[in-house]
């Protein structure tokens, strides 16, 4: 028979655990950062200030590369939207979640049901989830949000409005909350768009040229610009890759806009922020392409305070090599949420966060592509080291398909013109008609 202390002992058991269980999952540990994913389309890291083009002016990105980490061997696993952003948010291979082409209107490539991706993962964590701007995976219900954040389509002068989806995450960021945030922000820019300047170039995005003053209306001419040599420096290639810089730019100011609510709303600190490219420049060479400049890409990592301050160490860029199927068990890392390593082809690069000297405890990565458009089969696998790159072209029989929007760029058909027998430093023929293998050392490129 138990005693009036024992009676009052048990009494404050039942308390204590009725108290602890009734804490929500994901408040219990303050020391959980907020997590923004900042992902710009078609956005080549030769385009980029902090990786080496004095000629572009991306400020806000740069000082983010200055406080945290730039990441020099960063390596997307397919040169395609909806493909590449899959990997992004399940942490699988295209041919483990099952999404190999674009998701919208006919294309209608779709994630498997049963992946539980990257917003599901943290939302059953305590984590407020939010998307805004372009999604372009499914289904919905396996890239579940919390909240889908809306914004106006076009800025004043006309052009895509990126800044306004930083402006559009403002009540999730000011909102007076234990639990941490997830924001995973897509701009559009600087995708192609559909319309032309005067001139016939592809405008991404910018303001029409209804005056007729073609680059006249940008802040960028097409002397001002840097050709890389997968491209062939011709007056096309330069126009629009001036419409292009300016697209760039409009990102580096939505990176402000971000930058700047989260400091007048105190969060700065305490946030996580992940800037990155679902793949190349939108140009033949680059995008839907597993050549370096389709899938080697800018990555940029600010930890948060609460984690181990990069701003307290010298080195702020690292040579470690890293994936996209990598990103989702590094959120989940950072965001302190207990996950199985198998559930992923990737793995975490906190490590590298911690102490960016070191290797990622890997010297390879995977790439896979398969679609762009539903019309545009062209499996290639790729395996890549320091030293040396493999590409297997497993359709090599057949003409290499290209976009519909690289098809019409000017830059292609001012090639094409000018009967050129290169295309930058590739022969057209090779270009369309590809070995079953490419191989070589890294200094060719492949």
């Amino acid at each position: 028979m138990m005693n009036k202390t024992n009676i009052r002992g048990c009494q404050l058991l039942f308390f204590w655990l009725t108290f602890i269980l009734s804490i929500p999952l994901g408040s219990a540990n303050a020391k959980q950062p907020n997590i923004v994913l900042m992902v710009a389309d078609d956005h080549g890291r030769e385009a980029f200030g902090a990786y080496g083009n004095n000629s572009i002016r991306t400020p806000h990105l740069d000082q983010l590369a200055k406080e945290g980490i730039l990441f020099n061997h960063a390596y997307g696993t397919s040169a395609s939207c909806s493909a590449s952003r899959s990997v992004l948010l399940t942490g699988l291979q295209n041919h483990a979640n099952g999404q190999y082409g674009h998701e919208h209107s006919y294309h209608h490539f779709a994630t498997f049901d049963h992946v539980k991706s990257l917003p599901v993962r943290l939302s059953q964590a305590g984590y407020r989830t939010a998307q805004v701007g372009k999604f372009h995976i499914g289904p919905r219900a396996t890239y579940k949000f919390d909240q889908y954040l809306k914004v106006v389509g076009q800025s004043a002068d006309g052009s895509r409005n990126s800044v306004g989806m930083a402006k559009a995450a403002e009540p999730l960021i000011f909102a007076k909350s234990d639990e941490p945030f997830f924001l995973y922000l897509a701009t559009n820019d600087p995708h192609r768009d559909h319309a032309k300047n005067s001139l016939g170039d592809n405008t991404f995005g910018n303001k029409p040229d209804d005056k007729g003053l073609a680059l006249e209306r940008l802040d960028y001419q097409a002397e001002d610009v840097e050709v890389p040599d997968y491209l062939p420096d011709i007056p096309e290639t330069r126009r629009e890759l001036a419409e292009y810089y300016q697209s760039v730019s409009r990102v580096d100011d939505t990176m402000g806009e971000l930058v700047r609510l989260l400091k007048a709303a105190g969060q700065y600190d305490n946030t996580v922020i992940i800037y990155l490219s679902d793949n190349g420049t939108a140009m033949p060479g680059a995008k839907t392409t597993v050549y370096e400049p389709g899938i080697r890409l800018p990555l940029v990592v600010k930890t948060a305070k609460a984690h181990k301050a990069v701003t307290e160490q010298k080195i702020n860029k690292t040579q470690a090599m890293v994936s996209w199927v990598d990103i989702t068990p590094t959120i989940l890392e950072l965001a302190q949420v207990p996950f199985k390593k198998s559930d992923f082809n990737g793995t975490s690069f906190v490590p590298v966060l911690n102490e960016p000297n070191k290797n990622h405890g890997r010297d390879v990565i995977y790439a896979s592509h398969t679609f762009h458009e539903i019309t545009m089969y062209y499996p290639m696998r790729v395996v890549r080291n320091r030293d040396f790159k493999l590409i297997w072209n497993i359709a090599h029989g057949l003409q290499y398909p290209f976009a519909s929007d690289l098809q019409i760029a000017s830059t292609w058909q001012g090639a094409i013109e000018r009967k050129l027998v290169n295309f930058g430093k590739r022969n057209f023929k090779d270009y369309l008609f590809r070995p079953v293998r490419h191989a070589g050392r890294f200094a060719k490129l492949w």
